[in-house]
């Protein structure tokens, strides 16, 4: 009888070389590859779905799911980011949103949540920190320079510091709370690996499913509010 074997480290498949770079296709990037695919159908399914629909009649079946997603996805960014900017962050939140729910809860199906890889929560929060940085400068102009010397000049290195480490917490938080779910499930079964099969359900609906929309959630919102707070009282009405 074979050991069990307890594996949630990310391999590599496949070294490219590119003239002289050269890295590794890994774990995460087929795995982030089949969720795109999925979100890609799904997209077109749904734009296929919206252009037959008969708007006279009640929306049912797939396009009232697609309702419902669309009116809680630009209420939730409309009560967070107010009418000013919520037209111009609602794509931007939502995809954010969609992507990272469907990475977090592609454990459900065998694979490696992508968010379990630091590399790519890193570059998610990086992109949010630039767009806080950018409304900062847009909406308050020089007035973004004089809230780091606030409440007086001694605390610029702190509010530096401050700065620089949102993306940080943005990251670190999702990466930590799905890496730590995704070691439980392979410590289950990996060690469990014959009664483990008849009771994970609770397991999985806990660590991929809740904790996975939570996640979502937590960081769609913290990337609207840091934007909203980075944009000042201009932008709100």
């Amino acid at each position: 009888m074979g050991e069990n074997k307890v594996d949630f480290y990310i391999h590599g498949y496949q070294e490219v070389h590119i003239g002289d770079f050269s890295f590794w296709i890994t774990t995460t990037h087929v795995c982030l590859a089949i969720v795109m695919v999925v979100l890609i159908i799904f997209a077109i399914v749904a734009n296929r779905v919206i252009k037959k629909a008969d708007y006279r009649k009640a929306p049912t079946g797939f396009l009232n799911v697609l309702e419902m997603l669309v009116e809680t996805l630009d209420k939730l960014i409309l009560d967070n980011m107010g009418r000013k900017l919520a037209p111009v962050f609602r794509n931007y939140v939502s995809a954010l949103f969609l992507l990272i729910l469907t990475c977090n809860l592609s454990g459900l199906f065998g694979l490696r949540p992508p968010t379990a890889d630091y590399g790519v929560t890193l570059p998610l929060a990086l992109i949010t920190f630039f767009m806080i940085q950018y409304q900062g400068f847009k909406w308050q102009k020089m007035g973004k320079i004089k809230g780091l010397f606030e409440p007086f000049f001694l605390f610029l290195p702190v509010n530096i510091i401050s700065e620089f480490a949102t993306p940080i917490s943005m990251s670190l938080r999702l990466f930590a709370n799905i890496l730590s779910g995704t070691m439980m499930m392979a410590l289950i079964y990996g060690l469990m690996q014959k009664i483990a099969i008849i009771w994970p359900a609770a397991l999985h609906a806990y660590l991929d499913v809740f904790s996975g929309c939570l996640q979502a959630y937590v960081f769609a919102m913290l990337t609207m509010v840091f934007i909203s707070n980075a944009a000042g009282d201009a932008a709100q009405e």
